[in-house]
């Protein structure tokens, strides 16, 4: 097991090397057919731990590297932790970035920085892993610091344009308050447990006092909100869309925005202490659901359709997980990871046949043209709408029936969501592929045309990943679901008393309506009025105006006192400061340099007069 983890961790890292090693004008499928392969690999060598540990009566392996810090009483080692919980998340980072690393070979063909695009790609991946499998909070932290990084790179990949850099460094700075969060609970975890250790912080976790045990989990809950982009931190993200779509879907899908679920769920045992600490993870899961929701409603711009859908969706993820339910959360993740990366490179695909364009307003009846790509899209859709029997079915009710039995008005706001999202994604569906053509402006009359295969087969191995997903963990599948597999990480949680078979069928029904009724409400006001804005409220298309307060509130008044830095504070006080120490330097200079006449008869002078002086101290003295 300690060489498979290894591996899975490495290979991706080996991969951007090797990458980076290739001349310049290395041909586009060696470097795109190395740094695919390699995750390829890591996702072989992933499947393989994973038998290993489904035929294994002990699921946990601690694998040690080396020492890496120790001072004092700190002690950290470079550790990996394979388990159920690393393993999962390790087989959808690794299975879908491999799909996305062989979409991009088409989407990006033809690119001026092919090869250092994928040496990105590849970097990201292995900086996830560090994250999930690492043994050790610093070593996440390590993972953690990494996906940000890459996440910068790859946003603004275009950094030739304005908007590409500000929304690379707008991500940036976001995640650095998040990471604020995570050094917290780092910090108040080591003052009181003395490690940062997984396992021992676990084991130790009992020691933590109802107020510490409620901080760590508030600045978790921070932590998360930055990397998973939710309420008050998620507005990064959909600025994120300037990068690349296959950057989009990455993202979205297989690393960054799940390390904070990702996180509240291996810290669970810690979340378990603090009721107050989970019902505020759980409001702000179910808020930022809603919130994102009601804004996909009204944006024009594909990507950001589906980004708004993303922060909704790992809405609902939080939402598991202040309820408790933690394996619910992770099915919902990889389901999520299914249809999200299909919903992406769909699009990519969309933008692709239309030569950059992202506009729903000026597509319309792409359905004839895109043979392979409007299939899988219409199965992502229904997947993401909540539509038996797609993956999006089950695992969203999962969560839905949870949220119910502990606590009926979240599940209320999260039944209103699930009418959201199947609106704001049947009006999406509507716009690009059905009713009329609004596209020949941008392709100059001629027909839009399907992607390369290098780019559809991801879409299809998607698209029937997005079907059948659900079998993971089907209720009725006891002894071989994802809950079960997951039973050794999370098994000391107390369960909730479980729904009767009537209340089950009943939840159902309700998901199945409300997928129903966001549909039919899409087709109806959107099937003939695709040009028609008076659906589309300015409030939810300003964000809520989410950026103007914050531009308000932060930006400006930041501005204002970088203005008056510039103007006074730097010239006057900082300048004013060096001057001064230069001129007393000058001053001081000045007059010594009397004493430096540079005639020998002045230093004979001096010297016999010092002589004289000694010889006088000595004789007062002697008398």
């Amino acid at each position: 097991m300690a060489a498979l983890a290894t591996l899975i961790l490495l290979l991706p890292l080996v991969g951007a090397v090797l990458a980076m090693s290739l001349p310049r004008r290395a041909p586009e499928r060696a470097v795109g057919s190395l740094t695919t392969g390699v995750v390829g690999a890591s996702f072989v060598l992933a499947v393989a731990a994973f038998v290993v540990l489904l035929h294994h009566q002990h699921r946990e392996f601690s694998v040690h590297l080396f020492t890496w810090i120790s001072v004092g009483s700190l002690h950290v080692p470079a550790s990996l932790l394979v388990d159920p919980l690393s393993i999962t998340m390790a087989l959808f980072v690794t299975g879908i970035s491999a799909l996305i690393h062989l979409y991009s070979i088409g989407y990006m063909h033809g690119e001026r920085d092919f090869r250092k695009f994928f040496v990105y790609l590849n970097l990201f991946v292995f900086s996830m892993l560090v994250l999930v499998l690492s043994g050790t909070l610093v070593m996440t932290f390590v993972g953690w610091e990494g996906v940000g990084a890459c996440s910068y790179w790859l946003v603004s990949y275009y950094f030739d344009r304005d908007s590409a850099a500000s929304a690379g460094k707008k991500a940036f700075l976001y995640n650095r308050v998040g990471d604020v969060g995570l050094l917290l609970a780092m910090f108040l975890l080591f003052s009181r447990l003395h490690t940062l250790s997984y396992l021992s912080v676990f084991s130790r976790a009992g020691q933590l006092s109802p107020t510490v045990a409620t901080l760590v989990v508030l600045a978790l809950l921070l932590a998360a909100t930055g990397k998973s982009a939710q309420i008050p931190l998620f507005n990064w993200l959909p600025d994120a869309m300037e990068g690349p779509t296959p950057v989009s879907a990455l993202i979205h899908a297989a690393t960054m925005v799940t390390a904070g679920v990702y996180l509240l769920v291996r810290m669970s045992p810690v979340l378990a202490l603090s009721s107050s600490g989970r019902l505020t993870i759980a409001i702000i899961g179910g808020a930022t659901a809603f919130v994102a929701a009601t804004i996909a409603t009204a944006q024009r711009d594909i990507k950001k359709v589906l980004a708004f859908s993303t922060v909704s969706q790992i809405g609902y993820m939080v939402l598991a997980v202040g309820v408790g339910a933690y394996s619910a959360a992770i099915f919902l993740m990889v389901a999520h990871a299914f249809y999200k990366a299909l919903l992406f490179l769909g699009a990519g695909s969309v933008i692709h046949s239309l030569h950059g364009e992202q506009d729903l307003g000026r597509m319309g009846g792409l359905a004839r043209f895109l043979p392979l790509t409007f299939p899988t899209f219409l199965v992502a859709w229904l997947a993401i709408a909540g539509i038996p029997p797609f993956a999006g079915f089950f695992a969203k009710g999962d969560v839905l029936t949870n949220a119910y039995l502990h606590d009926k008005a979240l599940w209320a706001l999260g039944v209103v969501t699930a009418v959201l999202t199947a609106y704001y994604m049947s009006r999406l569906f509507v716009l690009c592929f059905r009713g009329e053509e609004r596209f020949r402006e941008v392709t100059h009359g001629a027909d839009p045309h399907e992607s390369p295969w290098v780019m559809t087969l991801p879409l299809v191995v998607l698209a029937v990943l997005a079907a059948l997903g659900g079998v993971i963990d089907l209720p009725w599948a006891h002894g071989r679901s994802l809950a079960t597999f997951l039973h050794p990480v999370l098994g000391y949680v107390a369960p909730v008393a479980g729904a009767t078979t009537a209340t089950q069928w009943t939840l159902a029904a309700v998901d199945v309506a409300a997928a129903v009724v966001g549909l039919a409400a899409a087709y109806s006001v959107w099937s003939s009025r695709s040009s028609d804005r008076r659906y589309e409220w300015p409030f939810l298309a300003r964000v809520w105006h989410w950026n103007d307060a914050y531009d308000a509130v932060f930006g400006r008044p930041l501005t204002r006192v970088a203005g008056v830095a510039e103007a006074v504070v730097e010239p006057r006080v900082i300048d004013g400061a060096v001057a001064a120490v230069a001129g007393a330097a000058r001053r001081s200079a000045l007059g010594l340099r009397k004493a430096q006449s540079g005639f020998v008869r002045h230093y004979a002078l001096a010297t016999a007069l010092g002589l004289c002086v000694v010889v006088v101290y000595l004789v007062a003295r002697v008398g």
